[in-house]
């Protein structure tokens, strides 16, 4: 295979899941008497441009199919992410009636509906039939198609350029990120911005997040990969900050070449820090591998003595980062019964590869688990304050990344 972004061909490891479906691919109690599609699950990286990515097994369009069910605005914390960021860039980059915002994966309209609170006009593109339907009933408007330069051109005609265009935790989930992002510099207008938000791979390392590879993401992100692939296809990064969403993440501001906004200071502060961490080495990926061992064998260790010591176990959260770890530790309900979730969409159905039901917080209050392992780390304290009432019967919560921890 070569690299998505330089066709370097790859040869460094990083590492390897085994095989495992597609993590947000949830079963019904018809397709449970289907067979599924699993799938290697490896990553390697480039050593010619520091792109870490999944080796490729299947295409965009297998993935995010039309029945997807992940909907973003079933976690409030996520919610309040999007309001403050639409706060934050309407004040800072004057966007008015007159300015026109774009989001790429606009999943159910989570952060649009914000922008269009203040009457800004505003676009959305989603591929997903399920989460682009929930986005239209709150009276946004969407294009259902994956974006690149095909789409961009499109959009310039009806619509005319972006002043902003928003893109969250998407870029690391475009098979071909060229595409996307070359699309992202003819959309955009000449004076305007883009944000890209993503996990920060210094912290998926750092902090052994192995659970949030999975097949719908096909990139994990460094600051200096996504700068050479600005630079290559035609956007410049001026300004980056650190935010605590996904465990760790990046919010990049980029504009088209010789754009308005004079380069800040925290771009080169963030590569340095990159490179004195040796991100640009081969010797930094290595041990990654084993920290992951590690963390499975802690896991499914805590399931067994509990198991034996006959106390009850539940998860929170049909995750994909929980099916990532579900699927690669083997768990199944016979150590986990069942999961809880908020969002309808997937209660009722069940775990890709575990197969452990999904079902509704009533669960929990009927049968009064001893653990709840909390599947999704990264809202953890938004779950823990849901749930606290477990404390009342001497429940308590468990995480298995970056290590085991009970609460």
């Amino acid at each position: 295979m070569d690299c998505r972004h330089c066709k370097t061909p790859l040869t460094l490891p990083f590492v390897d899941l085994g095989s495992a479906p597609p993590s947000n691919a949830y079963l019904t109690e018809a397709t449970l008497r289907k067979p599924e599609m699993w799938l290697p699950l490896r990553v390697l990286v480039c050593s010619e441009c520091w792109l870490v990515q999944t080796e490729d097994y299947a295409g965009a369009e297998e993935i995010f199919t039309d029945d997807y069910a992940y909907f973003s605005s079933y976690s409030t914390t996520w919610l309040k992410h999007a309001e403050k960021y639409v706060t934050k860039v309407v004040d800072c980059f004057q966007l008015s009636h007159d300015s026109l915002v774009v989001e790429l994966a606009a999943n159910d309209g989570y952060l649009l509906q914000y922008v269009a609170a203040r009457r800004i006009p505003c676009l959305g593109v989603e591929p997903t039939a399920s989460t682009a339907a929930r986005a239209r009933e709150k009276g946004i408007e969407i294009i259902e198609d994956f974006f690149g330069v095909r789409l961009a051109k499109e959009m310039v005609v009806k619509h005319g350029h972006a002043d902003l265009i928003v893109a969250n935790n998407v870029l690391a989930h475009v098979p071909d990120i060229n595409d996307f992002v070359a699309g992202v510099a003819i959309l955009l207008k000449s004076t305007g911005v883009a944000t890209f938000e993503f996990q920060h791979l210094l912290n998926l390392i750092t902090y052994n997040q192995f659970d949030t590879i999975y097949h719908e993401h096909f990139s994990y992100l460094s600051l200096v990969a996504v700068t050479r692939i600005c630079e290559r296809n035609g956007l410049s990064v001026f300004d980056v900050e650190e935010i605590p969403t996904h465990g760790g993440s990046l919010r990049v501001y980029v504009q088209c070449n010789h754009g308005p906004q004079a380069c800040d200071n925290s771009v080169g502060t963030l590569l340095h820090r990159e490179s004195s961490e040796g991100l640009a080495t081969e010797a930094y990926y290595a041990g990654f591998q084993n920290r992951v061992e590690n963390a499975k064998y802690s896991f499914l260790k805590f399931l067994f003595d509990a198991k034996q010591a006959e106390k009850k176990l539940a998860a929170y959260g049909a995750a994909a980062k929980g099916n990532t770890l579900m699927n690669y530790a083997g768990v199944r309900p016979d150590l986990i019964p069942y999961v809880v979730d908020k969002s309808p969409a997937k209660q009722g159905k069940f775990l890709p590869g575990s197969r452990i039901p999904v079902v509704c917080e009533d669960r929990i209050r009927g049968e009064r688990p001893d653990y709840i392992v909390i599947l999704p780390w990264n809202i953890r304290d938004e779950v823990m304050a849901d749930l606290a009432y477990i404390r009342d019967w001497g429940g308590r919560f468990v995480t298995a990344i970056p290590e085991l921890y009970l609460e």
